[in-house]
């Protein structure tokens, strides 16, 4: 759940025209100034502007073009030829400083991006996609990274049908890398057992916050763990969906056009704080239509913000007629999610949806170890 927000890799347009723009601005101002003034600072920024914007060949290619808009300038100045010359040199110099800056940090971002690519892969290891069907449920899930971040996030979620009913799971452990990672191993490791076993969600619950307080226990002093998590129990009958929120996102229910949150009835404090003044989980009870699909999703999705700082709200994008095949929800949500930040994601976000079909029976449980 990080909140850094400097940008590392990724780039509004805007600035692969800061080059052409300031060679444009030098040439204006030579010919409405005096022969006096000298534009020769601002022809020498355009080929330092063009390192971090353009490959190899477009620095290059501006070191060019700004070293003859250079010498047209000093002819129609009348500058002396020593001058000119000294000018000359500065931007050719400029140029191959600019070149190999640009090789520098040309490196330096597919070191990054092939940093991303891993964090991601170990992340598809821990979190594996799970299958298209689960008991009697149409299945889709989508991860996507945070584009500021190359550590592993602690993202998850888990489904998993039991002979009754298929329980569900998603969560988002506080922090990034390898810590992050263990306490996602322990959580989904700890959800499969105890939904095997257990008879209640709440029950479920109490077994993962004893995980959550182990693993606070063992962390380093000064640090303190906990996941803020939603647990659902939907019966094989259809009758209802039981629900425990403990500081998550609320769900949404996508029906008949309308996007509804399914807020808990009470407020209760995230896993791993439970020895905070948590008695006892609330149990929610809503229901789940056949031609209704449920989204659930982690905080990178609703603290996403546009350019202008205002969060992503994807309740007004999912009030409008969609299909109920939940992975086409999920890609319209992504696409739309991409298009709101400009790609711009501060957090990674794992989203779930289902779909009860109307057809289903009960000897297609399918069990799903993601």
């Amino acid at each position: 759940m990080t909140r850094d927000r400097t940008p590392l890799v990724s780039w509004s347009r805007w600035p692969s025209l800061l080059p052409a723009a300031v060679l444009l601005v030098a040439v204006v101002v030579d010919v409405l100034t005096p022969s006096g003034f000298s534009v020769f600072p601002l022809l020498a920024a355009a080929p330092v502007l063009a390192a971090p914007v353009y490959s190899l060949p477009g620095v290059i290619a501006t070191g060019v073009v700004t070293a003859l808009i250079g010498m047209a300038v000093a002819y129609t100045k009348g500058v002396a030829l020593t001058e000119a010359s000294v000018r000359f040199t500065s931007v050719v110099i400029l140029t191959v400083l600019a070149a190999i800056l640009n090789r520098v940090m040309a490196k330096d971002r597919k070191q990054l991006k092939d940093t991303r690519e891993v964090a991601e892969a170990v992340q598809r290891a821990v979190l594996p996609i799970p299958p298209e069907r689960v008991g009697p449920l149409d299945v889709a899930s989508r991860y996507r990274a945070a584009a500021k971040e190359a550590a592993i996030g602690g993202d998850l979620y888990a489904i998993h049908p039991t002979p009754d009913s298929v329980r569900m799971m998603i969560a988002d452990v506080r922090g990034k890398g390898l810590g992050a990672v263990r306490t996602v191993n322990r959580l989904l490791g700890a959800f499969y057992e105890a939904v095997a076993h257990l008879p209640g969600l709440a029950d479920v619950v109490d077994r993962l916050e004893e995980v959550m307080q182990r693993v606070d226990a063992e962390e380093e002093e000064g640090t303190e763990s906990f996941a803020t998590a939603v647990f659902i129990d939907l019966p094989n009958d259809g009758s209802a969906i039981y629900m425990i929120n403990l500081g998550h996102p609320a769900p949404l229910l996508i029906h008949q056009g309308r996007a509804s949150p399914l807020e808990p009835s009470a407020p209760s404090l995230p896993l791993g704080l439970g020895n905070l003044g948590r008695t006892q989980v609330p149990v929610d009870r809503h229901t789940l239509p056949h031609d209704a699909t449920l989204v659930l999703f982690t905080d990178g999705l609703v603290e996403a913000r546009d350019r202008h700082g205002t969060f992503y709200d994807p309740v007004p994008f999912l009030s409008r007629p969609l299909p109920t095949d939940p992975g086409v929800i999920l890609d319209a949500l992504i696409a739309d999610l991409t298009r709101y930040t400009e790609g711009r994601l501060d957090d990674d976000a794992a989203l779930i949806a289902v779909t009860r079909l109307p057809d289903a029976s009960d000897d297609t449980k399918i069990c799903s170890r993601t």
